[in-house]
């Protein structure tokens, strides 16, 4: 069988495989869609879109919740020849005017909570499609659908599609300025599907959960594409606090998360364990916990189990470890992945001793998504893997790591100057430091621009350091170290907003805000082992000598952090400068906490 080298000749081929078989599912099966219905809807949304003058180079974008009427919609809008996109749903009218004017799109597919806010963007959008509730003013899908024309060539429109077609936008987060509208085209997603599926096996009824925004290009190439080249089954999930059942229902045979979905999971676990009603259940959970420790700290310091310790995981797993992946809806996984920001050693050493081996991969939206990872059986901890096969590497003088190959995106939408900038001779400047070892696996340091140079000169990763913290509380929802040119490291700890309320009930505190928290004693008392924790696997230099908890969450999208939860760290240093300095003054002030004494 010829290998498809777009989407909508993946979607054709996968959808004609077992047309019977479930495409995509809600949370329970309530709603759902076999490929056969899937695919008569692609056809109409293409045919409807055509109707509305949609064709090859426009734009569509789509702006919903984690839903099942996503994918004939933007499968659809594929097949109609549009470059098709979503934006994420917390963007204010300002940002909404900045993404669909360099987009050019006319044409928005949302729910009805949306579009008061799309129509205060400004853009003279000329069609809004409503795919939950009527509004005065837009469509809804039943009346895209029924604009289909009689003499639409539905076959002649998607064949028209080619692999040098701009498949979709996706928005990089950017820690400063706007966002950047990376083009990528039909033949970067046929090669990413491809050369990803050769590592991390994907084959037609694989399940996977659909959590992320679909705006994230980590859930748009593990759940859309992935779904459209190979036929897993998607289980949408259009709220993040539903998701431990949703592993639970859908028991998800790929799966993959960015690091703070797996440190909760690693903490509700650890949580379950401690808060054991049954005395002797307890201590089977902690002999098992202990054993899979072991065999954690072996794989981290590189060394195999003995004989004797083997046997014991086994026994361990057996009774005990077996039942709690099932308890997590991971069970069955093929493979699991980690992506989108560094993972602490520490977690994935948990999960592998667990019996979850998590693969961390490396990418970027200029990479089409994933660009470095390893099966499971050949991960090492802390690295991120090798190259997919067909990329080409190299180290700049500064230490950035330049790569170029197919997966490489054309350009920035409208920024021929910082496309010139990103981009030479074909090599993509990634702005990591990264290293690679005589094997080939990576291992990412930081952002250049990123780095630490304290005022004796040592540099240091501020991204290591955070995460290695963060690995030693849940509480923390954010946290920011400061150092530059300092002759020692403080932070600004943000707490996290998932485990604000869960955290006031166990302790009997009835305000459960940020500002009531970050004043608790007990809470600071905690926070401060927890950095003392981190410490202690970090180096002299490296160690948060003083930190201030802030009294606000950090919300995605606001000043602090992108929509993908990365620092701005330069707003961050402006907006903080007065906290910061105070953890600088010769003598401890009020709201300045240090680490818990030894």
């Amino acid at each position: 069988m010829t290998k498809p080298n777009t989407s909508p000749a993946a979607f054709q081929q996968t959808a004609a495989i077992d047309p019977e078989a479930v495409a995509v599912r809600s949370v329970g099966g309530e709603q759902s869609l076999t490929w056969r219905e899937y695919a008569r809807q692609v056809r109409a949304v293409a045919g409807g879109l055509q109707a509305l003058g949609v064709g090859r180079g426009d734009t569509v974008a789509l702006m919903m919740a984690n839903r099942v009427e996503f994918y004939p919609l933007e499968v659809g809008a594929q097949h109609s020849g549009a470059t098709s996109f979503s934006v994420y749903n917390t963007l204010s009218a300002q940002q909404l005017n900045y993404v669909f004017t360099n987009a050019g799109n006319r044409i928005v597919l949302c729910e009805a909570q949306y579009v008061d806010r799309i129509r205060a963007s400004g853009v003279p959008i000329e069609t809004i499609v409503c795919v939950d509730r009527a509004v005065p003013g837009t469509l809804s899908v039943a009346q895209l659908t029924s604009l289909v024309r009689q003499d639409f060539d539905f076959e002649a429109t998607w064949q028209a599609v080619t692999p040098e077609d701009i498949v979709t936008l996706c928005y990089t987060s950017g820690t400063t300025g706007n966002p950047k509208g990376v083009e990528i085209s039909h033949a970067n997603l046929a090669f990413e599907c491809q050369a990803y599926a050769s590592v991390m096996p994907v084959q037609f009824g694989d399940r996977i959960t659909s959590y992320l925004p679909t705006a994230h290009m980590a859930d748009r190439v593990t759940n859309l594409y992935l779904h459209e080249y190979y036929g897993s089954q998607i289980t949408t999930v259009p709220d993040r606090t539903q998701l431990p059942a949703a592993l639970i229902d859908a028991r998800p045979t790929i799966w993959g998360a960015v690091p703070r979905v797996w440190e909760k999971l690693k903490a509700a676990v650890e949580f379950s364990v401690a808060n054991e009603a049954d005395a002797q259940r307890r201590a089977g959970l902690e002999w098992a916990l202990e054993v899979a420790g072991r065999k954690a700290a072996a794989q981290l310091a590189g060394a195999p189990l003995d004989d004797v310790q083997a046997a014991e995981w086994a026994h361990a797993d057996e009774l005990v470890l077996s039942k709690l992946r099932a308890q997590l809806g991971l069970d069955q996984l093929k493979w699991a992945l980690s992506g989108a920001a560094p993972i602490p050693a520490e977690t994935l050493g948990f999960f592998f001793g667990l019996g979850i081996p998590i693969s961390e991969v490396w990418g970027m939206s200029e990479l089409t998504c994933v660009a470095s990872v390893s099966p499971p059986g050949q991960a090492r901890l802390g690295t991120v893997g090798k190259l997919l096969p067909g990329l080409e590497s190299k180290i700049a003088e500064d230490g950035e790591f330049l790569v170029r190959g197919p997966l490489v995106m054309r350009e920035y939408r409208q920024e021929p100057q910082k496309t010139a900038e990103a981009l030479t001779d074909g090599w993509l400047a990634t702005g990591d430091i990264i290293t690679e070892d005589a094997d080939g696996y990576l291992r990412v340091i930081d952002r250049k621009k990123e780095i630490i140079i304290n005022s004796g000169g040592k540099n240091m990763s501020p991204a290591n350091i955070e995460n290695t913290i963060k690995a030693a509380t849940p509480l923390i929802g954010a946290l920011a170290t400061i150092g530059d040119r300092r002759s020692y490291n403080t932070a600004l700890i943000v707490l996290d907003a998932e485990s604000a309320e869960p955290y006031a009930a166990q302790h009997g505190l009835t305000d459960a805000s940020a500002a009531a928290l970050a004043a608790d004693k007990g809470l600071i008392d905690e926070i401060a082992r927890g950095v003392a924790a981190g410490n202690a696997h970090l180096s002299r230099v490296e160690q948060i000598k003083r930190f201030t908890i802030l009294p606000a969450f950090w919300e995605p999208g606001g000043d602090e952090v992108t929509l993908t939860m990365k620092l701005r760290r330069n707003p961050i240093a402006e907006k903080y400068a007065a906290e910061i300095e105070t953890m600088y003054a010769p003598v401890l002030t009020d709201g300045v906490h240090e680490p818990a004494s030894e």
